[in-house]
């Protein structure tokens, strides 16, 4: 033992802590740049060699109110010293109820609403499933094509992308369908969706044997796609027509990722369940269930819950971000974040013509990686940009079905001169990767 730990005080740089992880974690487990980080302020890091990154991923959405915000640290380490865990289906404590009393009061806005709360958002997802098939007594759900509701054995089956999340880890989940998701870039409309979704309830299952319809505002892993209102709001009244419980996972959209709280808030609906997660936490694992009480009470005593469910810790540190998201005016800030972001993406893709589309919601934004003879996804090319940006001190990752989408997820806190960084990095590194730049 002492010459492991010897060892490790060796460790110094990006290389040896590399190859270790090689040598001990499975290589299913992917990590995007190699480096490993010793510490992180707002949306700043720094890898055990002291060299300094843009963090625009933000832990994949996680970190809307940036790293190690000081009002989430000094939250949790409160907390830290009153109750770090007990398990709320042992006893209560105040931070999970004063939660639920928030997301239902924000989620609900006058309606009766309830939370229950869980770690990762695909317990959310499964979670959500279960009350919605409690509430309906049936068994259908509907999931699109692009959509990632994690990797839990129900979260890839309702997962829209066979690679990598499925490979060969069937027989997934049985009575999960499948419609296409809005994609004006590639030729599929509105309408185009919504046939499909009756042709469904001609061919394949009745509306009255659908408990649920799932489905992501803004597709994330999916390439960073809007649904649109249009869309929603027709969804909403064939949902309501059969009884079918909408599901909406706000998991990456939420928390003021798309300027608003939650991204259904600019598409002019009420979604009868909410899955939350990510940011929701400021960096700790807390997800959650926000829905109309009367679904939400359908599940009997002992059917919900899970052991670090609504963690103290995590409770306190989603009542900070609460907080700051009421405080800061962070929602503005990513309305304004979002505006330059994107402005500054149309002006790459008129110098670049890898970049097929600008698109995105408030400070969600991303660009979809083309060949420019025919037009086709580019992941290759992709794959070259985020190396180059990663080289220049920008962190990025990708997205899409064919993943050739690149998207910025940095902190609602990043700073304009920040912002003006990762963009100038960014432009080099399309220069690289395209050859105008050696």
């Amino acid at each position: 033992m002492q010459n492991v730990m010897a060892e490790q005080q060796t460790y110094s740089d990006n290389g040896l802590l590399l190859d270790a992880r090689e040598q001990n974690v499975p290589r299913g487990v992917v990590t995007a740049h190699p480096l490993v980080i010793e510490r992180a302020k707002g949306s700043e890091v720094w890898d055990v060699e002291g060299n300094r990154y843009l963090d625009f991923v933000g832990g994949i959405g996680v970190l809307n109110v940036g790293h190690n915000h000081p009002a989430v640290v000094n939250a949790v380490t409160k907390q830290l010293g009153l109750v770090s865990h007990a398990c709320f289906q042992v006893v209560a404590y105040p931070g999970y109820i004063e939660l639920a009393q928030r997301l239902n009061a924000l989620v609900g806005k006058g309606e009766d609403f309830k939370s229950v709360f869980f770690t990762s958002g695909a317990e959310a997802v499964e979670n959500a499933v279960k009350i919605a098939r409690a509430h309906t007594n049936r068994s259908g759900i509907i999931a699109f094509d692009g959509a990632f509701h994690g990797r839990t054995l129900l979260g890839c089956t309702l997962t829209g992308m066979s690679q990598p999340y499925k490979q060969n880890f069937g027989p997934f989940a049985s009575e999960v369908y499948r419609l296409p998701y809005p994609n004006a870039f590639h030729g599929v409309s509105d309408d185009d969706c919504l046939q499909a979704l009756e042709q469904l309830f001609a061919v394949q299952i009745l509306p009255e044997r659908v408990a649920a319809i799932i489905i992501e505002p803004v597709q994330g892993d999916g390439g960073f796609l809007p649904a649109g209102s249009n869309f929603m709001q027709a969804l909403r009244r064939i949902t309501e027509k059969h009884g079918i419980v909408l599901i909406l996972d706000e998991v990456q959209t939420g928390f003021g990722r798309t300027g608003t709280l939650f991204a259904f808030e600019q598409l002019g609906i009420t979604p009868d369940l909410v899955t939350v997660a990510k940011s929701l936490g400021g960096g700790l694992p807390i997800s959650g269930v926000v829905g109309k009480a009367a679904i939400m009470d359908a599940p009997l005593p002992g059917g919900l819950g899970g052991t670090y469910g609504g963690n103290a810790l995590g409770c306190a540190a989603a009542l900070a971000v609460l907080d700051l998201l009421e405080n800061d005016n962070l929602l503005a800030r990513s309305n304004q974040l979002g505006e330059q972001l994107n402005a500054r993406l149309q002006q790459l893709a008129e110098k670049y013509a890898c970049i097929g589309e600008v698109r995105g919601v408030g400070f969600m934004q991303a660009v979809e990686i083309i060949d420019f003879e025919t037009k086709r996804p580019d992941a290759a090319m992709t794959q070259k940009i985020l190396d180059c940006a990663c080289q220049e001190g920008l962190l990025l990752i990708k997205c899409g079905l064919h993943r050739n989408v690149v998207r910025f997820l940095a902190p609602l806190v990043t700073t304009d001169s920040q912002l003006e960084e990762a963009l100038h990095i960014f432009d080099i590194a399309l220069a690289r990767a395209s050859g105008r730049l050696g």
